[in-house]
């Protein structure tokens, strides 16, 4: 029963060393993605330009563009009345006289007339509004996978940084194993 016991401990060991290095290697990936300062001094343009665009997604840039498109496209809205009716179409339906049928009547043959000559504006503008969202439809997902690749550019470690990190991790590491070995702490035998 010894052999197998001492087989387990040795397995023990091994996975204890092997999880120890993956979180060595995890928390030097995180030092090293989150370095900025030695991202800016191995290259500022890309630094600045990757910061740029985090900013732009993240303050809401590429919706503020679609708004502008289209606005350019479409024109202004027009802002809604502070009253429901003007008082030039007040005074103007006074003018029709006081019958309600009457100006009723009126009132639904101009319209009619009125949504007959604007017809064939409406489909223009119809056309520019299916346009400005099949535009907006299109290029979103673009805009949106942009803003990911600047994220993930942002957090990727680069290859030196993350070993010197790793190596400043291992020495530390190092340095506090053998304070703890030597007290008999818990990296040492004893703490087994």
């Amino acid at each position: 029963m010894g052999a197998r016991t001492d087989a387990a401990l040795a397995q023990v060991v091994a996975a204890r060393a092997d999880a120890e290095e993956q979180l060595e290697r995890l928390e030097a990936a995180a030092r090293a993605a989150v370095d900025v300062p030695a991202r800016v001094k191995k290259s500022p343009a890309k630094a600045a330009g990757i910061a740029a665009g985090g900013a732009f997604v993240a303050l809401g840039g590429p919706k503020r563009l679609f708004r502008r498109a289209k606005r350019a496209v479409t024109g202004k809205e027009e802002e809604l009345p502070s009253e429901l009716l003007p008082k030039e179409v007040e005074q103007a339906l006074r003018k029709l006289g006081s019958d309600g049928k009457k100006v009723r009547g009126t009132l639904e043959k101009e319209f009619a007339k009125y949504l007959e000559d604007r017809s064939k504006e409406r489909k223009k503008e119809g056309l520019l509004a299916t346009g400005v969202a099949l535009a907006t439809t299109v290029l979103r997902p673009s805009a949106v996978r942009v803003g990911k690749n600047l994220a993930e550019r942002m957090l990727n470690p680069d290859a030196p940084s993350f070993e010197e990190q790793l190596e400043k991790l291992r020495a530390r590491r190092r340095g506090s194993d053998e304070g703890s070995a030597a007290s008999g702490g818990p990296r040492g035998e004893a703490g087994l």
